[in-house]
């Protein structure tokens, strides 16, 4: 069943180049997978939330899929899968996203937690980099603007809104801050290393750019983030 699955998320996201493709889904499917085992959570469940995680994504499917579930619900209905796993799963989904994060819903279940880190993890490190990367280039941002500092803080609707940015400062409002939101032991372990090659890589790129005021704002920036 997880397999039929997997093959129906394929059709919905194969041709995505946002950085919401099938193989993100297969790494954040098999990271939940590997915290499901230390956190010892039900791997099917697991499964089917990171399988169906980002199916009816607002980015890519609209606000009405994101508020119904549309997709996922008939992916979920084509199996014989019992309600209570249905609705564990369809809750979850529901509670996953850094734009949810910041109107203070998370997930409640061990499971839901699990693949909201992974999904947060993947978001993070050097596949996180070339992920902001591939997202921002396919919707006609920069890479780096030396005169065009993050807006920090920002509130949900603004966070929806923002259209124009850079990934140097997606990072900043955002990638930076996924550490301090993982909901699990192994969650938090993974995203601190991952977190770690993220601030590398800004100060190996801010020498190489001989941009010093840069520099500056992430030593700035850190001692706010650890204060």
């Amino acid at each position: 069943m997880i397999e039929e699955v997997r093959n129906q998320v394929f059709k919905l996201l194969s041709e995505d180049n946002s950085g919401h493709d099938m193989k993100h889904v297969e790494r954040v499917l098999q990271m939940s997978l590997k915290f499901a085992k230390f956190e010892k959570a039900d791997k099917e469940i697991v499964a089917l939330i990171a399988l169906l995680h980002d199916v009816d994504d607002y980015k890519l499917f609209g606000k009405e899929n994101a508020n119904h579930l549309i997709n996922a619900k008939k992916i979920l209905n084509l199996y014989s899968i019992e309600d209570s796993i249905k609705n564990q799963v369809l809750e979850a989904i529901k509670t996953i996203g850094y734009s949810k994060r910041l109107r203070g819903i998370k997930p409640i279940t061990i499971e839901g937690m699990i693949v909201s880190d992974a999904d947060m993890c993947d978001a993070i490190g050097s596949t996180g980099i070339l992920r902001s990367y591939q997202y921002n280039i396919a919707h006609g941002n920069l890479f780096f603007d030396k005169n065009v500092y993050p807006i920090l803080n920002m509130s949900q609707n603004d966070y929806m809104a923002k259209k124009v940015g850079t990934v140097v400062n997606h990072m900043f409002e955002k990638l930076l801050k996924l550490k301090g939101l993982m909901l699990t032991k192994a969650g938090k372990k993974e995203a601190i290393y991952r977190h770690k090659i993220m601030v590398e890589f800004l100060y190996h790129f801010f020498e190489e750019e001989n941009v010093p005021e840069w520099t500056k704002y992430l030593n700035n920036y850190l001692k706010k983030e650890q204060s």
